[in-house]
């Protein structure tokens, strides 16, 4: 049987801008009562926020490296500047929007992924008491990607991928569906087209080959990860206008092995 949980929309890309119509379909979505969960990127602003400080941006297999000096810009980026410009624009859209990131209600328990990219976390639970606490009174959680390690006296904050962070969320909330709001038309195969219906198997096979590449990693495997525990996925072009209210059929869906 399918989740029968909330809709979580990841957004990021030119979505996160002001040309497109995404902030105000949220609001529609939980005026008419499917209250949404939003995960957000803002790897753009983290970088320019970091050349400013002149702080270099190194990525490995699309994952931001995060030493010592990055780390304080990226929690400010990703959990202040970002996060509170989506939460005023929800509201400014009619909505009620709360914004939080993982180590709020320690909702993104994190190890670290891999020693040379830093502080960077790979999720290992996700306790979404709080997340879903401001779902059930229908205001819209905005939930930023900074998760923590837990410590004995303090926990250690994190970055972690968005996408990441939507596939885990959206798996422990038994998600109704997971929706990709990016600025690419969807997972694009060997011959440049976008695939419309991608199985597990195709999408670690493109993987493999090197078709996808760079930030598409974490976002398809993500998906696989909530596809894996029985979320339904789709990557599509949120910089087209109303394209969250009417997503049927566009952009790359993923479906089960032998679907």
């Amino acid at each position: 049987m399918s989740p029968t949980g909330p809709l979580v929309i990841k957004i990021g890309g030119s979505t996160l801008g002001s040309a497109d119509t995404t902030f105000r379909d949220v609001a529609a979505l939980a005026n008419s009562g499917e209250v949404p969960i939003v995960v957000h990127g803002g790897g753009a602003e983290a970088s320019r926020w970091l050349e400013a400080m002149q702080i270099p941006s190194r990525f490995e297999r699309g994952l931001r490296v995060t030493d010592e000096r990055v780390l304080p810009v990226v929690v400010a980026v990703f959990a202040g500047l970002v996060n509170k410009r989506i939460v005023a624009a929800i509201n400014a859209a009619g909505a009620s929007a709360v914004g939080l990131c993982g180590a709020d209600g320690r909702t993104l328990e994190c190890r670290l992924a891999d020693p040379a990219l830093g502080f960077v976390g790979e999720p290992v639970a996700v306790h979404p008491e709080a997340v879903m606490a401001l779902h059930a009174a229908r205001i819209v959680p905005v939930i930023g990607p900074i998760g923590f390690v837990p410590g004995s006296e303090t926990d250690q904050l994190v970055n972690i991928n968005a996408d990441t962070v939507a596939g885990n969320l959206a798996a422990a909330v038994g998600a109704s569906r997971l929706v990709f709001l990016t600025d690419v038309e969807g997972v694009r195969g060997a011959d440049g087209t976008v695939v419309r219906r991608l199985t597990g198997k195709d999408a670690r096979s493109l993987i493999a080959d090197g078709t996808v590449g760079g930030g598409m990693i974490p976002k398809v495997e993500a998906c696989l990860h909530a596809l894996g525990l029985g979320v339904e996925v789709q990557i599509v072009d949120g910089r087209h206008s109303g394209m969250l209210l009417a997503s049927a059929g566009a952009g790359t869906t993923f479906a089960p092995d032998g679907a």
